[in-house]
């Protein structure tokens, strides 16, 4: 059965006026405690000078609340001893609970957040950087991570905190953070990383974020998922490496279909790790320079890529393999 949903707001309350609504209720609480027992302080005994005075009530209730407890003053009558021990036990229980809340959300919950951070940063290079957890973003993870990725190897930014619980729970690194600011890039190590997706949600911040970390690392290969046909060269003008559009490869995909039912299923075949065949790229090894791209033992070699320009199979390029060629194959 699924816990019933809540509705949850960013409180825009400053964290002073937070702590001063806590330091108030302390007040309060113990305010309401000196009254009491400055009405019933007939029923407390002063075992130094037997005078329950103003002041001795102020130092009985505070050594009250704090638990210390010296004995020289003590509650005698039995209103004064149920009162200390149906109302003042509580308020003791509800201050101790409320200074170590604030102890912690303040001081020692940052402090830890801060030093993992630290800790995490030390040791994070060679990382993928996924910008955005929604749908895509996390079929990219699930896909990855079946290649063989381990999940400890993405950093997910995202704003939404469910989405970054259920990456959290994949084994990622996440960050709650605006993906489109320089700060939250750098925290990320985008200078070393591997690479980095880009999945949003809207195209408009999908393209900020590519142009903040293309700016911050322009030798990152970035992946960029857009929705309109319109910002695919606002992308790539942006520095995206790769850009793809879902609703036209979709349609490609159906208008494959019309051909054959079934060039559709291999496609799709090609770009899942699941599939029986896969569709990879890699570079050109030592032993296969000098060799044509039909000639490699590897897989089909479909597409060779040399300074950045692709050549297909049967080119003049593709007849002779050179260091630092790119190759596009289907493997098993």
């Amino acid at each position: 059965m699924l816990p019933p949903a809540t509705l949850k707001r960013k409180s825009s309350l400053p964290i002073w006026v937070s702590i001063g609504w806590r330091v108030l209720a302390v007040v309060a609480l113990l305010a309401l405690a000196i009254g009491v027992h400055w009405i019933e302080r007939d029923g407390l005994r002063d075992n130094a000078d037997g005078h329950v005075s103003f002041l001795d009530i102020i130092y009985f209730t505070s050594i009250s609340i704090t638990t210390t407890g010296y004995g020289d003053i003590v509650p005698v009558s039995d209103a004064a001893r149920m009162f200390d021990a149906l109302i003042v036990t509580p308020i003791r229980v509800f201050v101790v609970l409320l200074f170590l809340g604030t102890a912690y959300n303040f001081v020692l919950k940052r402090t830890w957040e801060r030093w993992r951070m630290a800790m995490i940063q030390r040791n994070l290079t060679g990382h993928i950087i996924i910008a955005g957890y929604g749908k895509t973003g996390s079929e990219a993870v699930d896909e990855l991570v079946a290649r063989g990725d381990r999940p400890d190897r993405f950093v997910v930014i995202d704003t939404d905190a469910e989405a970054l619980t259920a990456a959290k729970s994949c084994g990622c690194i996440v960050m709650q953070a605006d993906g489109t600011r320089d700060e939250v890039l750098n925290q990320a190590r985008i200078g070393q990383a591997q690479s980095m997706i880009i999945a949003a949600g809207r195209d408009d911040t999908s393209i900020l974020i590519t142009l903040t970390a293309r700016h911050l690392a322009p030798e990152l290969p970035i992946s960029v998922i857009v929705r309109n046909e319109d910002n695919e060269l606002p992308a790539r003008a942006a520095g995206a490496t790769t850009v793809v559009n879902p609703v036209s490869f979709a349609g490609l995909l159906l208008a494959s279909s019309c051909n054959g039912p079934h060039i559709a299923d291999y496609l799709t075949d090609l770009a899942s790790f699941h599939g029986q065949v896969q569709l990879t790229e890699r570079a050109v090894t030592g032993d296969e320079v000098g060799r044509p791209l039909s000639a490699i033992q590897t897989g089909i070699g479909l597409r060779l890529y040399r300074g950045g320009v692709g050549h297909d199979r049967k080119a003049p390029e593709a007849a002779a393999l050179e260091a630092g060629d790119m190759i596009v194959e289907i493997i098993s």
